[in-house]
């Protein structure tokens, strides 16, 4: 018997867990916020090699690539936050190096789930690798790092004006 609508709500977090794939089309449409809209602040980590090439994941949850990072949880800071996610989704330690920008902009951060309508806030940070071996979690299918001008079409569009401004040198950003 098919899952309920209910089931499927319940479920929606834990997706990428269950090997379910929402479709990036549908999850970064362009929509408008409204008063039943989560506002969610996050941590975007951008990694790069010692050959300048940048570490992207494929997600899970809809096969695009994005950047390192996640949600701040309560009682944690944006750098804890940051560490945290690059851990759990690379297996690899960091420290973080610098602030690329804060991106709040409504295009392209306001994402469908299943169970809500979350408007994306992202620190994004710069780190460097400290130690570990790379992983992937059961965030992603796939971590791979690329040369800036090679870089996948598929990145989901939360991700995608931030890895410009990383490439353009760019610090300090606020959009």
């Amino acid at each position: 018997m098919p899952p309920t609508q209910f089931d499927l709500v319940t479920l929606a977090p834990f997706a990428y867990l269950l090997g379910m794939r929402l479709s990036a089309e549908s999850m970064y449409a362009n929509r408008q916020a409204d008063a039943k809209t989560i506002v969610r602040l996050g941590v975007a980590v951008i990694i790069r090699d010692d050959e300048g090439r940048i570490l992207l994941e494929r997600r899970s949850d809809c096969g695009w690539w994005g950047c390192l990072g996640g949600r701040v949880e309560a009682g944690e800071s944006v750098e804890q936050a940051a560490l945290r996610e690059v851990q759990e989704e690379t297996g690899l330690t960091v420290r973080i190096t610098g602030l690329v920008g804060l991106y709040s902009e409504p295009v392209g951060r306001i994402v469908t789930f299943p169970d809500n309508v979350v408007h994306l806030v992202d620190a994004a940070l710069t780190a460097e690798i400290v130690s570990g071996e790379l992983r992937i979690s059961a965030e992603s299918e796939e971590l791979r790092f690329f040369l800036p001008q090679e870089l996948p079409q598929e990145i989901v569009p939360p991700a995608r004006r931030l890895l410009q401004d990383v490439i353009d040198g760019l610090s300090g950003v606020l959009r």
